[in-house]
């Protein structure tokens, strides 16, 4: 059977290098027959996570802000794996990735663990060239604490330094990492 896989574009830049990764991910995993939706954050209305608990009360209806996440909780449940896909901004992931990852504290009000078993595809670019001295180091530790608490495979990680756009596809090393990654992602 098909995987459903769902792509989580974390930049403001459309097209940017993070972006291109998650598209090498996806071809590798339409590679091996999955079934593939991209979600470009940035053109979502997410406001973040106010804190408020209703979530977690007895009998939650959800998240009480009612923005685009609303319509994104189905189908993070519904998919077999995500891809997160962000750019390193200020030694970390971006505003709209920190964004997406708070407001998922929600999840368990519209079912029951529902990141168990979820398999992860973490995809990131910075411009320095050290991943340790661009920050890029503590998004990827921030990814291993969350879905190591919600008992959800990290797959694999790619992550490479480019600066200007599309930089990244100059990198051959990297782009066939990240293909490969979509074929392991969708696999049994």
């Amino acid at each position: 059977m098909a995987k459903n896989v769902l792509v989580l574009l974390g930049s403001p830049r459309k097209k940017g290098n993070s972006a291109i990764l998650a598209e090498q991910i996806t071809k590798g995993a339409k590679s091996g027959k999955a079934k593939v939706e991209t979600i470009y954050l940035q053109g979502e209305k997410m406001a973040p996570c106010k804190a408020c608990y209703a979530c977690q009360k007895k009998d939650s209806k959800g998240c009480s802000i009612q923005d685009d996440m609303q319509k994104i909780y189905p189908k993070l449940i519904a998919a077999d794996a995500w891809v997160i896909a962000s750019p390193v901004y200020w030694f970390t992931m971006s505003a709209q990735t920190k964004i997406f990852m708070d407001r998922c504290f929600a999840l368990p009000a519209y079912q029951k663990n529902p990141f168990r078993g979820k398999r992860i595809a973490i995809a990131m670019t910075y411009g320095d060239a050290d991943p340790f001295a661009s920050g890029c180091v503590n998004a990827l530790r921030t990814f291993q604490d969350a879905y190591g608490y919600t008992e959800s495979p990290i797959v694999g990680m790619v992550y490479g330094s480019a600066m200007d756009a599309g930089e990244i596809r100059s990198n051959e090393k990297i782009m066939q990492e990240a293909f490969d990654l979509g074929r392991k992602l969708v696999a049994e």
